[in-house]
């Protein structure tokens, strides 16, 4: 630990995990909010969001981040992950703990810029994940589970040195399994598999109500 706390590439790989952080849960999140208004008989009709449209946005700006800074600190941006790496004894305990606080520090900062940028939306809820009408939380958590289950195991599957088998982009197959696990869960509980962006919208919408799912 104590090695680690006093060498510059250390804290380069920490504050990289803020700032890809703040970027992706802004493009992702941002473009949740920014819902369409289709127009019938000269009126609008509620509001209807794009599934597909908020899958690609969180799978690419995955994608996009981990190209990015990959070869700085990783690019784990969600908590999830950083635990499945320390659990398969990639990463420290003291790197895990300042990767999360950093992973969601950089979610709130970008959640408290959203709120400023999309303030005139009706009933904005930043993002917040929420159980859908007729789920309940032990569902929920199933359906939460299995889509976070995927995304590990992708990320543990594509970054093992010990492989040398894998060919094609690892950044874009995690880019697509963080595509995959929205295309699932995102009508049922909003698809929170990344703990750091729900707490993002949670601590700034002021709502923990099932945040444990």
């Amino acid at each position: 630990m104590a090695s680690e706390f006093r060498k510059k590439m250390f804290w380069r790989a920490v504050v990289a995990e803020f700032l890809a952080m703040s970027l992706f849960i802004f493009i992702s999140i941002g473009s949740a909010l920014g819902f369409n208004f289709p127009v019938v008989a000269n009126k609008t009709s509620t509001r209807s969001q794009d599934n597909v449209k908020v899958s690609l946005a969180f799978g690419l700006s995955i994608a996009t981040m981990a190209q990015s800074v990959g070869h700085i600190s990783g690019a784990h941006l969600n908590p999830a992950v950083t635990l499945g790496l320390l659990l398969s004894c990639q990463i420290s305990i003291f790197k895990a703990l300042m990767y999360i606080l950093a992973q969601c520090l950089g979610a709130v900062v970008a959640t408290a810029i959203l709120s400023g940028v999309t303030s005139s939306l009706p009933d904005n809820s930043l993002g917040l994940n929420a159980l859908s009408e007729g789920i309940n939380a032990g569902q929920g958590l199933g359906i939460e589970i299995i889509a976070t289950f995927q995304l590990v195991l992708c990320v543990l599957a594509t970054t093992d040195r010990r492989r040398n088998d894998v060919s094609g982009s690892a950044p874009l197959a995690i880019g697509l399994s963080v595509a995959l696990g929205h295309l699932l869960a995102i009508d049922y509980t909003g698809c929170g598999i990344n703990p750091a962006r729900s707490f993002g919208s949670a601590l700034i919408a002021n709502n923990f109500e099932n945040h444990w799912v």
